[in-house]
């Protein structure tokens, strides 16, 4: 965890012998903005790319650096979107990074990946499961009671969790709920709890014949509680 001179918090997270290490960062959205959170947050998330990539670029020499640190007119960073959603970053001729975004809870947040690997972020939010929602159209029966374990039998708690774990990993494939439903996203059982839980996640056959590129993928998530709030970070080797 660093704060850099906007005092701006980035978290390093690591997956253990899956890869990484991947960066994140958020910014409020405070007051009334917050209403117009998403309309406006565009500029808030070229600030998070920004701030991301210098930290990467000051850990280590990507091919991406020189031109970055330069001439930011000259090689000024684009943030594109594929046909179903997902973004990408472009800096001339480079390839750059994988990048995710989420909006919740009055944050734009941001992840970063430091390797070649795809990464998802979400923020989930435990009141957007409060009241009446299908749980059984998204989670399975032994991910909600292993979620119950972890969250102390808070439904609404653990619903944001899982919900995050999914919605952070169809992120990183790149087709979000478009050609796959939730129960074909697979969460197994944490398998560490420290500062956090370490997910394994698998997708179902009907979810690779309808996305035959997440085959062979290596999925694993980390999961963070944040006050009233889940934060998810999917890692695809």
């Amino acid at each position: 965890m660093k704060k850099n001179c906007q005092n701006i918090t980035i978290h390093a997270v690591n997956f253990d012998q899956q890869g990484g290490p991947a960066f994140y960062a958020s910014l409020p959205c405070d007051g009334e903005r917050s209403k117009v959170c998403r309309a406006n947050g565009a500029g808030d998330k070229k600030r998070l790319v920004s701030l991301l990539l210098a930290h990467v670029a000051a850990m280590g020499n990507p091919p991406w650096k020189r031109s970055f640190l330069s001439d930011s007119a000259a090689f000024p960073i684009h943030v594109v979107h594929d046909p179903l959603g997902r973004p990408h970053l472009l800096l001339g001729e480079y390839r750059m990074p994988a990048i995710s975004f989420s909006e919740s809870g009055g944050h734009v947040w941001a992840a970063l990946c430091g390797d070649e690997a795809d990464i998802g972020i979400d923020a989930a939010a435990t009141d957007e499961f409060e009241g009446e929602y299908p749980l059984h159209r998204v989670f399975h029966d032994q991910e909600l009671q292993h979620a119950l374990r972890l969250t102390g039998g808070d439904l609404a708690r653990a619903s944001a969790l899982l919900w995050s774990v999914k919605e952070a990993v169809v992120k990183a494939l790149g087709c979000a709920f478009h050609l796959m439903a939730p129960l074909q996203v697979h969460v197994y059982p944490s398998i560490d709890g420290n500062r956090g839980y370490t997910f394994p996640v698998r997708l179902s056959r009907q979810a690779l014949v309808r996305f035959p590129a997440g085959a062979g993928r290596s999925i694993w998530v980390r999961s963070f509680p944040r006050e009233k709030m889940w934060l998810a970070i999917a890692h695809l080797i």
